[in-house]
């Protein structure tokens, strides 16, 4: 399994590369929403982690744009600033905009959790 890691803090991408190479999942990173569409062009992801804030455009808007792309791919919002309670973030998971939710700071167990399922 493949997994695109998006988060604009190098920190937090080398983190989640970490577990998921635990469970012997490849993954690739990009810090901003361009560096992402651009690995998407020529690879193939089954997840994502996304984070809500980028650099260049918001990550629900990243996530509707993987999401025309990519249908089936999996996508999961991490985020700092936002709850699992936030407006936003209950209407994209009800819409199916992504599948799961994490909040900075996260443990292990959250993220294996949510790849566990997918």
């Amino acid at each position: 399994m493949r997994c695109l890691i998006v988060d604009d803090e190098p920190d937090m991408c080398w983190v989640l590369e970490q577990i998921l190479k635990n469970k012997n999942v490849l993954s690739a990173k990009a810090t901003t929403a361009v560096e992402a569409l651009l690995l998407l062009e020529t690879n193939s992801f089954q997840i994502a982690f996304i984070d809500a804030k980028l650099p260049d455009i918001e990550g629900f808007e990243l996530a509707k744009l993987i999401q025309d792309k990519e249908p089936s791919m999996r996508l999961v919002m991490i985020s700092g600033f936002y709850t699992k309670d936030t407006k936003e973030v209950k209407q994209a998971l009800q819409k199916g905009l992504i599948s799961g939710f994490i909040s900075k700071p996260f443990n292990n167990k959250e993220v294996q959790a949510l790849f566990a399922s997918s």
